[in-house]
C-alpha cells in the first residue's frame, strides 16, 4: 500500500471514529439532559401529590388541585416518550388514559363512585383495576365535572383521590427506575434491544415525530373536527381548562428535544428554533380560548389550524431534514403500536 493510500485510510478511520463519537454523545445528550431530567420531574410531582394527599384529599381542595395540576404538566413533559419503561406494565395509560374515544373514563368511574367500589384500599388492588380510573383523567372529571360531585360519600372521595395519586407517583417512579438502572445503558450501548447506534437515534427521533403526530392530529386535531363538524368537547382536559397549556408544555419540551438531536447541524438547529418561535407565538393567539371551546368561531379556528400547520411544518422538517442528518428515517410512530 503506498503513503498515500495508507494516509487516506486513517483519514477515514478517523473521520468514522468522530463520527461513533458524535452518535454516542447526541445518545448521551438526549438521555442526561432531556429524558432522565424530564422523568425525574414526573417522580418529583407526583410524590409530592401522593404526599399531599396523605393530608388533604377533598375533590374541592384548591392545594390538593394546583398539585395535581403540577403533575400532570410533569407528564405532559414527559408524554411524547412513548418507550421502554413508560409502556411496561400499561404504566403510560395507568398514568394518562388518553385519548379516550369510547368514553370509558366517565362510565368506569362513575361505577366506581356509585359501588364504592373497595379496589381503592389497596395499593396492590388499585394497580388491577381499569386504567380508565387510574391517573391524571380521572381525577380531573372528579375535581371539576359536578356530575360527579354527589355521585359517593366525601370519605369515598378523598380515597379515590388518594388512591390515584399514590398509583401515579408508583407508576412514575417505576419508569424513572427503570431508565435509570437499566434502559438507558440499553439505549446508551446497542446490544439486544437496540443492535446500532443508528437505531437508539431512530428510537429518539421517532420520539420526537411522535409527540409532534400527538399535538397535530391529537391535542388540536381532535377539537378541530372538520370544518362542519367541530368538536370541542374532545378537546384534551377542557374541564380544567388546560387544553391550550398541554399544546404549550409539549412544544416546549419538543423544542429541547428537536434541540438536542439536531445539534450537530447548526442551520438545521437554527431553522427548527424559528418553526417552535412561530407556532408559540401562535399558541399564544390562542390565550383568550385555554380549553379551544370557540373552535365553532371562524376566527378562533383559524388560529387553530394556523398552529395546527405550524406544528405539521415541524413535522415535515424533522422528516425531510432531520431524519436524514441523523442516518434514520420517520418510519412507525409509537401510536402506531410498533
Amino acid at each position: 500500500m503506498s503513503v498515500l493510500s495508507r494516509l487516506a485510510s486513517t483519514a477515514c478511520a478517523l473521520v468514522a471514529l468522530t463520527g461513533l463519537a458524535r452518535a454516542d454523545a447526541l445518545t448521551d445528550a438526549v438521555i442526561d439532559q432531556h429524558i432522565l431530567p424530564t422523568y425525574a420531574r414526573l417522580a418529583t410531582e407526583t410524590a409530592e401529590f401522593a404526599t399531599l394527599t396523605e393530608s388533604d384529599c377533598a375533590p374541592t381542595s384548591e392545594a390538593v388541585r394546583t398539585a395535581w395540576g403540577e403533575a400532570f404538566d410533569a407528564w405532559v413533559a414527559a408524554s411524547h416518550l412513548r418507550f421502554g419503561p413508560s409502556e411496561a406494565d400499561n404504566r403510560a395509560f395507568a398514568i394518562a388514559f388518553w385519548p379516550d374515544s369510547r368514553s370509558k373514563t366517565p362510565k368506569a368511574l362513575r361505577g366506581l363512585l356509585l359501588d364504592s367500589d373497595p379496589v381503592v384500599d389497596t395499593p396492590e388492588d388499585f394497580a388491577t383495576a381499569s386504567v380508565a380510573v387510574r391517573g391524571f383523567y380521572a381525577l380531573e372529571y372528579l375535581f371539576y365535572d359536578q356530575a360527579y360531585a354527589d355521585l359517593t360519600s366525601p370519605d369515598y372521595a378523598c380515597a379515590v383521590v388518594k388512591a390515584v395519586a399514590q398509583d401515579l407517583s408508583r407508576n412514575s417512579a417505576a419508569i424513572l427506575t427503570d431508565w435509570q438502572e437499566d434502559y438507558a445503558d440499553k439505549l446508551r450501548h446497542p446490544d439486544d434491544r437496540y443492535r446500532s447506534d443508528e437505531e437508539a437515534h431512530q428510537e429518539l427521533f421517532k420520539a420526537l415525530t411522535t409527540g409532534l403526530e400527538i399535538l397535530a392530529d391529537m391535542r388540536l386535531g381532535r377539537p378541530l373536527g372538520t370544518f362542519d363538524t367541530p368538536r370541542p368537547n374532545r378537546a384534551e382536559a377542557r374541564r380544567s381548562g388546560r387544553s391550550l397549556r398541554h399544546v404549550q408544555i409539549q412544544l416546549d419540551s419538543l423544542r429541547h428535544l428537536a434541540h438536542l438531536l439536531s445539534e450537530g447541524d447548526q442551520d438545521l438547529s437554527q431553522h427548527l428554533t424559528q418553526l417552535f418561535d412561530k407556532a408559540d407565538r401562535h399558541a399564544a393567539n390562542l390565550a383568550d380560548d385555554p380549553s379551544f371551546a370557540g373552535v365553532s368561531d371562524p376566527q378562533k379556528r383559524f388560529l387553530l389550524e394556523t398552529l395546527q400547520q405550524d406544528v405539521r411544518e415541524i413535522k415535515d422538517i424533522a422528516a425531510l431534514d432531520l431524519g436524514p442528518t441523523l442516518g434514520v428515517e420517520a418510519g412507525f410512530n409509537a401510536l402506531d403500536g410498533d
